[in-house]
């Protein structure tokens, strides 16, 4: 891989993140080439060089590519595809062309477990009943005394002399 590529620089998203790092990543040819260091060195659980190869691995994937770096242990100067790395390591990449932009986005980890089966050997606890109690029952007004005067109007009858028709 070429040592500091001549290229159109992008920027690198991780999980939401921009990375910041001294030497960017650079478009050349059609591919985006990252920096071993600070990206792969972050996204990888290991880097390291065996027989002019180096390997990354992050969790149970493993990958080799050719690259020799100047000085053996120090990855600041090499250069490397990020698509195919990226996405031989599991994790997710895209690339947005108008603002020249890698996203990376790495899948949690989690380990996802199967439910223990039912088994009827096993002791279990027998369902207690939860006790709720009524609520309290409003007490209702009483009156008492003499009933208050009405303090609408009555509607008074029509006057029939008004009515009729002649």
């Amino acid at each position: 891989m070429p040592l500091f590529p001549p290229g159109t620089p992008v920027a690198v998203v991780v999980d939401g993140r921009p990375l910041f790092a001294y030497q960017r990543a650079t478009l050349l040819a059609g591919r985006v080439y990252v920096p071993v260091a600070p990206l792969l060195t972050r996204l990888a659980d290991s880097v390291s060089v065996q027989n002019g190869t180096l390997v990354f691995r992050r969790g149970p994937h493993r990958v080799r590519i050719v690259a020799r770096p100047a000085v053996p242990g120090d990855f600041d100067g090499v250069y490397v595809p990020a698509a195919r790395i990226l996405r031989a390591l599991g994790v997710l990449v895209r690339y947005e062309p108008k603002p020249r932009r890698l996203v990376i986005a790495t899948m949690p980890r989690t380990v996802v477990e199967t439910p223990t089966p039912f088994s009827p050997a096993l002791p279990t606890i027998a369902p207690a009943a939860v006790f709720t109690p009524l609520p309290a029952p409003t007490p209702r007004p009483v009156w008492t005394g003499s009933p208050l005067p009405r303090r609408t109007a009555l509607p008074m009858p029509p006057d029939r002399r008004r009515l009729s028709v002649h």
